[in-house]
């Protein structure tokens, strides 16, 4: 996509667009210098729908420039790939399970489209919730899931009356992603539903055994037999993730 001029000024413009929503809302902490209320979260979701991995890359850059008017730290490299992650995922898991417009009207049109929003946010809530407990920073069942709220709620609210109003006209103008470039013959589809089943499986099992030991309720023994018992569970949600973490990642490959 970087060889092509409009995609590169559509990652711009979703940076740009996710940034100036992000930052009025810093006044309204959650967690101060972590995270914020955020409706600008719906932004990713509907760029991602239109212009693919452009919206994944502004999506990252945004969230970089937005977290300079709340403070840089090392966590903010964990905030860049997990909105990356939020902005490649919609467009990768609806056209496998859907395809055509985002704009759903029948019941299955919305089941899908709310799977799609709901995995999507959990990746992000999931990487972005690993990281900054991995850091020491905030326990994991905290971030993780006020950041699963805040994207799933935001999208939901927002992204279908948007891209009610929005995808018709950039479709009749040729300026979606795969009208842009020339894309590759997918993956054989059973590659795909494979890939999307192990993100599934991953990102929910992750978020699952990630409150569980965040709050304490579960400990592998593993790592108590190993002294890997930390104050701020950096360790224990480091080492205990990570395997979903990476699962998750090749599915979202696959896709």
């Amino acid at each position: 996509m970087w060889d092509n001029t409009r995609l590169v000024v559509f990652t711009a413009i979703c940076a740009s667009l996710y940034a100036a929503i992000l930052i009025p809302f810093k006044v309204i902490p959650l967690i101060p210098g972590v995270t914020e209320l955020r409706p600008a979260n719906a932004v990713p979701v509907i760029c991602s729908f239109l212009f693919g991995p452009a919206a994944a890359w502004g999506a990252a850059i945004g969230n970089i420039i937005g977290d300079f008017f709340g403070g840089i730290g090392p966590g903010d490299l964990f905030g860049f790939w997990g909105n990356f992650l939020y902005g490649l995922a919609p467009y990768k898991i609806w056209h496998l399970i859907a395809g055509g417009q985002p704009v759903p009207k029948t019941p299955l049109a919305w089941v899908q489209f709310t799977f799609t929003i709901f995995l999507s946010s959990a990746l992000c809530a999931l990487f972005i919730g690993w990281g900054l407990n991995l850091l020491g920073f905030v326990p994991f069942a905290i971030l993780g899931n006020i950041v699963l709220f805040n994207n799933f709620v935001s999208s939901m609210l927002f992204a279908p009356v948007l891209l009610a109003v929005i995808y018709p006209r950039v479709a009749r103008g040729r300026l979606l992603y795969h009208q842009l470039v020339e894309l590759p013959p997918p993956r054989p589809r059973a590659v795909r539903l494979a890939g999307l089943t192990l993100l599934t499986c991953a990102t929910v099992g992750g978020l699952i055994i990630g409150n569980l030991i965040s709050s304490g309720r579960w400990v592998p023994e593993l790592f108590t037999s190993l002294g890997w018992i930390s104050e701020t569970g950096s360790r224990e949600i480091g080492f205990g993730l990570l395997p979903f973490i990476v699962l998750a990642c090749l599915g979202l490959a696959l896709l």
